[in-house]
């Protein structure tokens, strides 16, 4: 083997032995690690009430056998 591919042939065991090094040390650092907090998503409030006479604001489907179904959708934004 020439002097040119031995050097290659170090260079790549070098890279791989620190990848596999970098590697375990992170997955170790990562167990070692306090568990995380609540997440952002996980931190909500109770649902809000409906405001009163919802039912009059929000449109209701009418049924028609002849028609495709239809869907209806009502937001309420509060304060």
């Amino acid at each position: 083997m020439s002097g040119r591919r031995r050097a290659w042939a170090w260079a790549v065991a070098v890279w791989v032995a620190l990848v596999v090094v970098a590697g375990g040390l992170t997955l170790w650092l990562q167990d070692s690690a306090e568990p995380p907090g609540p997440y952002s998503w996980e931190e909500n409030s109770p649902t809000p009430e409906l405001p009163e006479g919802w039912h009059s604001r929000c449109p209701s489907p009418t049924f028609d056998p002849d028609a495709s179904p239809l869907a209806v959708a009502c937001v309420f934004i509060s304060r």
